[in-house]
């Protein structure tokens, strides 16, 4: 029985083509990467025979970077063991994105096979506008194109009329494929602009669009305007419902002063639960801020395009663009980033990305910056227009980014050494973001973070509260009552450590629970603060607090600290069971806290040489 093999670029429709000539059941997706296993189905010919078709993993080209590429690489090129090799290739083309579906073709054509060219999806490419010369176009590749749309099952008898004469009992020789990819991607492009009589208003935006946003020099300065706006705008919009909240938070610790007797129940009410979580519920709007802009790049196309132009940069430290979803993953939590990088199919490229993740200003380090921002940081504009506080916190994720690509950098060359495979990636087309799918986001992770505030972070708070409460001071003590409690003692054992580079024994023991999620750093501190003050001092924020009893010094190492902090226990869990054991979370917690009070300590030293 001969066999035929349908090949192509995920998301061209070659499930769908597949089903429709073979009758078979499979599940049809719309990600690339669907087809994960080898499919056959009988398929009738015209001329009475039955030949085998082979559905082939979804692939850009024949250099492979994941087991299921390799399939099609070794059955196309008949190394595949168990398997023979195919009588004839049907290309599967997605006729709305030919310039990049080409470059697969070509590749192809260069094994010598027998091939016809399936140009699927014909229907959106005519609705769209695009007309393409398909009798120039297989005169230019040498093989029959023939029109299709699998889903209306249009062109299948003609594709299969062209299909029975090439499906040859002789085996022809595979000669080993070209492997520059530029070079074909050109040809692929000239190629398209050929045979393309007209193209789409909708594509021909998108390219415009694309001139811009992915130029060498216009492409960085837009992504790096975008990302200035939005920290802009996190700042700027969230004061007025952050001021709300907070006093919402002082008027509820108030009230339970003049309802409740002087007892450890009201000093648990107001001390632990409102003077430590309420410190981190009222950055909620500047969480919610910062995830709309994320959502609506997401949403809109961009993202893809940022990650085309990371790549460039990523290339440089030894990483490649796959890369580069998980480590914006990691901005919203290190823990999704790190599974994400499940994608990335070299073993030491992963490894990398995880070991970095951490790396990426989570939402969790936000309540951290943004307190100390706002109680040292003056709100006053720079340059006429732009923020200095939105400045600073700008800095902030810049510096963690930074971190990142220097960390790659040294983990490339030292105990993650390896190649950098290359890396493919196909542009979505431009869309407005929809509304109902931002404000589903928005509350998911509005209600992700209320429930962190009332688990982890209550628990925690609860804790140190409890710990920073007893034992009472002896009779006739004169020193604060917190130095005579567990905490204090904690604080005191570790503030040696912590000494040199400008913390104090409170921020040494903010750290230990820290640990459990990076926000609870702030609840401990508004915990241990508003146990050292009186009744009167509960309408007094945070940050007026911290005003009073840090430097300007210590707040700049805080900072620093915190952009490169050692990951929380969650983190540490979810690498363990990414890598397998516990030899590379110890790696990088070690090599975080290193880099966290080298960072810290070199900020305050040089602040304090500076006056601050």
């Amino acid at each position: 029985m001969p066999l035929a093999a349908l090949v192509g670029n995920p998301n061209a429709g070659k499930t769908s083509l597949f089903n429709a000539l073979t009758g078979s059941r499979q599940k049809v997706g719309n990600y690339p990467g669907v087809t994960v296993e080898r499919k056959s189905g009988r398929l009738a010919l015209p001329d009475g025979r039955i030949a085998e078709l082979v559905d082939l993993p979804g692939t850009y080209s024949l250099s492979p970077r994941s087991p299921d590429e390799a399939v099609t690489r070794d059955m196309v090129m008949g190394t595949q063991v168990g398997e023979r090799r195919p009588d004839a290739i049907v290309a599967v083309v997605d006729a709305t994105n030919l310039r990049n579906h080409l470059r697969f073709v070509l590749e192809l054509r260069r094994l010598g096979l027998p091939m016809i060219v399936a140009l699927n999806m014909i229907d959106l490419a005519e609705r769209d506008g695009t007309q393409i010369d398909v009798a120039r176009l297989s005169s230019i590749l040498g093989m029959p194109v023939v029109p299709t749309v699998a889903v209306r099952r249009r062109g299948l008898a003609e594709l299969a009329a062209e299909l029975a004469p090439r499906l040859a009992d002789a085996p022809i020789p595979a000669i080993p494929p070209e492997s520059d990819i530029r070079l074909l991607q050109r040809e692929a492009r000239v190629i398209a602009d050929t045979v393309t009589l007209s193209q789409g208003i909708k594509r021909k935006w998108s390219q415009r669009l694309d001139g811009i946003a992915l130029h060498p020099l216009w492409g960085p300065i837009l992504l790096a305007g975008l990302i200035f706006l939005m920290f802009q705008a996190v700042f700027s919009f969230a004061e007025v419902p952050m001021d709300m909240l907070a006093k919402g938070v002082a008027w509820l610790q108030a009230q339970l002063g003049t309802l409740l007797p002087d007892n450890w129940f009201r000093s648990l009410l107001n001390d632990g639960v409102l003077g430590g979580v309420g410190a981190v519920i009222v950055f909620l709007p500047q969480i919610l801020i910062l995830f709309f802009f994320i959502l609506c790049l997401e949403q809109s196309g961009y993202m893809t395009r940022a990650a085309f132009l990371m790549d460039r940069v990523m290339a440089r430290v030894g990483l490649n663009g796959r890369a580069f979803i998980p480590l914006i993953s990691s901005f919203a939590c290190a823990i999704p980033g790190i599974m994400a990088s499940r994608t990335i199919d070299e073993p030491k490229d992963r490894l990398t990305t995880i070991l970095i993740a951490p790396l990426m200003t989570c939402s969790a380090r936000l309540p951290v910056y943004a307190i100390v921002i706002a109680a040292f940081i003056p709100n006053r504009p720079v340059l006429g227009v732009l923020g200095l506080q939105g400045l600073v916190l700008f800095g902030l994720y810049v510096a963690g980014v930074v971190g990142a690509l220097v960390a790659a950098w040294a983990l490339r060359r030292t105990v993650t050494k390896g190649t950098t495979p290359t890396f493919l990636m196909e542009m979505p087309a431009y869309q407005w973001p929809a509304p109902r799918d931002i404000g589903i986001g928005l509350y998911q992770r509005a209600w992700a973070f209320l429930g962190r505030a009332g688990g982890i972070i209550l628990i925690s708070t609860v804790a140190l509260w409890a710990l920073a409460s007893w034992p009472k001071p002896p009779e006739g003590a004169t020193r604060p009552a917190l130095e005579y409690s567990i905490a204090g003692k904690i604080g005191a054992a570790l503030e040696p450590v912590f000494r040199p580079i400008g913390f104090n024994k409170e921020i040494a023991l903010a750290l230990v629970p820290g640990m459990a999620a990076r926000e609870v750093a702030v609840s401990a501190l508004g915990t241990v603060y508003s146990l050292q003050g009186a009744d009167a001092d509960h309408a007094q924020p945070l940050v007026e607090r911290l005003r009073g009893r840090w430097s300007l010094a210590t707040a700049l190492a805080f900072l620093a600290w915190y952009v490169f902090a050692p990951q929380c226990i969650s983190t540490l869990a979810v690498t363990r069971r990414e890598t397998g054991g516990w030899a590379w979370p110890a790696f990088m917690f070690g090599y975080l806290f290193a880099m966290a009070y080298v960072a810290a300590g070199a900020t305050y030293w040089i602040a304090v040489w500076l006056g601050a």
